[in-house]
């Protein structure tokens, strides 16, 4: 199994959330939801395309748009393969936190 990066699993979990409504604005908006932090669109590219080189996401050309030039818009969903891939990063995750020790936090 080859683990994701932090931004490549953000980022497909993301496409995941968004279903058959993932391209770049919607997927930068949704990063920025749930982690809290503006991404710029390099960061959330980047990740995109390695994600496609690996077989994690595929995209599907959407019909052209007015409001766009005449562009189709490029959507993003996961794969089978991405599936899995979130499916064991997840086994990971939970593999690394059982167990471990309280981190000691005050609630607030």
């Amino acid at each position: 199994m080859k683990l994701l990066s932090r931004s490549e699993e953000i980022v497909l979990l993301a496409i995941w959330h968004l279903q058959d409504n993932a391209y770049g604005v919607t997927i930068r908006g949704q990063v920025k939801k749930t982690t809290g932090q503006e991404w710029s669109i390099g960061a959330i590219y980047a990740p995109l395309h390695r994600l496609e080189k690996k077989g994690l996401v595929k995209t599907i050309e959407g019909e052209p748009v007015a409001e766009r030039g005449g562009r189709r818009k490029i959507y993003y969903i996961v794969t089978d393969e991405g599936k899995w891939s979130m499916a064991e990063t997840k086994k990971v995750h939970e593999s690394i936190w059982m167990d471990a020790p309280e981190l000691g936090l005050d609630k607030a």
